[in-house]
């Protein structure tokens, strides 16, 4: 059988969860049956090396969104893409614009990760984007609450749209936690007696922190804790001064954005989301797959079907730091026994969410949209 070619769009391999996303598809999708391409715009991301060699990769010479469509349409043409994939709303909206100036016979595949909208200013964008999905062949949903969003605002009709969760690649998260080392500065902040509280995510108003750090001041009077925050972003002063007025400056570790973050997971004693809403909620399946129990708001719709509303994780409101302290401080307080029991059942879940078998529903798509199944 010939290969079929998918040409996988994206602004940068960055460090965002879009990009990890699209890693784990070019390097797991089975090269019997297709031939992965990956096309950016002119930038260096942080998962470029993690690529495999046989990915053929393109950048084209722009680093401006809406100077990449002629250019991205050549590709396509040149490279007689058969199917062409993106994600994230404004990079699809290139995608299909590329795609269609391409003059091929090329099938559009769009995926939506994130629960948008609310306000009429952002549903009447999101119809504008519906409008362009139009042009596509499929939209993926990252889950059942981002599909049942996309039918609502965006007026994509229902049998359009696939649910594919995230893929975790289990087997890079566990070498990295056996073969990563934590940076010498790093280490006294895991080597003492306190419990150490661990999260990650950019520091955004969506992520909500502010819970998290008043929620840790909490516990720290009934416990010997520690807070471990990853990530960078606008609000991280911000954070630090409200640290400051809870009196737990000396135990909130801010440690930035960090390559290989589950190798901090798994010297934490529990992983913490406290956002507003979450797509999927990845950074909880990849926090279960490092063998450490997890919290996390009932962040719509994402959260809830990852730990499929509190089985493999305890849950609370979003915004209530009162809830959000008394779980993680149950958390801190199981026994030995209970803590494994919790682990091994968060092993199981996260097998679900296995790389090579979310890759396989993908392939599923690309097949029977070339094929015309649907």
């Amino acid at each position: 059988m010939e290969k079929k070619r998918v040409l996988f769009f994206i602004y940068q391999m960055g460090g965002g969860g879009a990009a990890r996303t699209l890693l784990n598809i070019l390097n797991n999708i089975d090269r019997s049956k297709f031939m992965p391409l990956l096309v950016t715009l002119d930038y260096d991301g942080s998962y470029e090396k993690y690529l495999d060699q046989d990915v053929k990769f393109i950048k084209l010479k722009t680093k401006r969104l809406r100077s990449a469509i002629f250019p991205l349409a050549k590709v396509i043409r040149e490279e007689k893409a058969d199917i062409v994939f993106s994600t994230i709303p404004n990079y699809n909206t290139i995608a299909i614009l590329g795609n269609l100036l391409s003059f091929t016979g090329a099938k559009n595949i769009v995926r939506e990760a994130a629960f948008l909208g609310g306000s009429p200013a952002a549903d009447f964008k999101l119809r504008l984007y519906g409008l362009l999905y139009k042009f596509s062949s499929r939209v993926i949903a990252l889950s059942n609450g981002v599909k049942e969003n996309i039918v609502k605002r965006y007026k994509v009709k229902r049998e359009k749209v696939n649910v594919i969760y995230n893929p975790v690649d289990i087997e890079r998260i566990r070498t990295n936690v056996e073969e990563g080392i934590l940076p010498q500065e790093h280490k006294t902040i895991f080597a003492g007696s306190e419990k150490v509280i661990i999260t990650a995510g950019r520091l955004v108003q969506d992520k909500d922190q502010q819970t998290l750090i008043k929620a840790f001041a909490d516990v720290s009077h009934r416990l010997d804790v520690r807070l471990v925050i990853l990530g960078e972003g606008e609000l991280e002063d911000e954070l630090k001064h409200l640290a400051e007025r809870m009196n737990v400056a000396d135990k909130v570790f801010f440690l930035g954005f960090q390559q290989n973050p589950y190798v901090y997971f798994a010297h934490a004693d529990v992983f913490v989301l406290a956002s507003k809403r979450e797509g999927f909620g990845h950074v909880l399946s990849e926090a279960l797959a490092t063998e450490i129990p997890v919290v996390s708001t009932k962040a719509y719709p994402g959260a809830g079907e990852v730990l499929n509303d509190g089985e493999y994780g305890l849950m609370c409101e979003v915004g209530n730091a009162e809830q959000l302290a008394e779980k993680i401080y149950e958390t801190l307080t199981w026994t030995e026994d209970r803590r494994e029991q919790v682990i091994q059942k968060g092993l199981e879940r996260v097998n679900t969410f296995h790389a090579q078998t979310i890759v396989k529903q993908y392939e599923d798509v690309f097949m029977k949209t070339l094929n015309k199944t649907y």
